[in-house]
This record gives C-alpha cells, sequence and structure tokens, in this order.
C-alpha cells in the first residue's frame, strides 16, 4: 500500500510529514501524490529527504498521481528527474 501525501503540505507540517514518512519507510517506496491540493516548495524537501534514505537502502521513490503542479515545480527547482518526474 503505497504512502499517501496529505492535501497540504507546507513549513507548517512538513517536519511531522517527513517523521511520518520515515516511520513507514517500507510504505515510502510508492508516494500518492493523488490527494495533494495545496503545497509549496517544502514538499520538495520531504520527497528528496525520502528519496534520499530510500536510496542508502539500495531503493527508489515512486510518485504516483503527481499533480502537474508539482512536476512544473520540481522542473523549476531542477529535481524533477531525481524524483522521477521528467
Amino acid at each position: 500500500m503505497p504512502f499517501s501525501l496529505p492535501i497540504s503540505v507546507t513549513q507548517d507540517n512538513v517536519l511531522q510529514l517527513e517523521k511520518d514518512g520515515l516511520l513507514n519507510l517500507a510504505a515510502l517506496r510508492s508516494v500518492d501524490c493523488a490527494r495533494l491540493k495545496d503545497f509549496d516548495s517544502t514538499v520538495l524537501t520531504v520527497l528528496l529527504a525520502w528519496q534520499k534514505k530510500l536510496q542508502i537502502d539500495g531503493q527508489q521513490l515512486t510518485l504516483l498521481n503527481a499533480p502537474e503542479k508539482l512536476k512544473v515545480l520540481a522542473g523549476v527547482y531542477g529535481v524533477a528527474a531525481l524524483l522521477g518526474l521528467s
């Protein structure tokens, strides 16, 4: 079962979200972005942190149902390829 991102990811909840994800590391191989509507660049920081942790363990992060805004934001910050969004 994939790990689901909440509707909102901002500086107000990003640290807790990162911790929640790391506690469910097995589920992080697939992250469902379908509910994600309200977010800023902090979502990229948590996704990259999870990606780094998974890579250390020889695994890969896969984003499912990524909204177009997330793809554009990742492109602007130059991390789309790192997150498999290019």
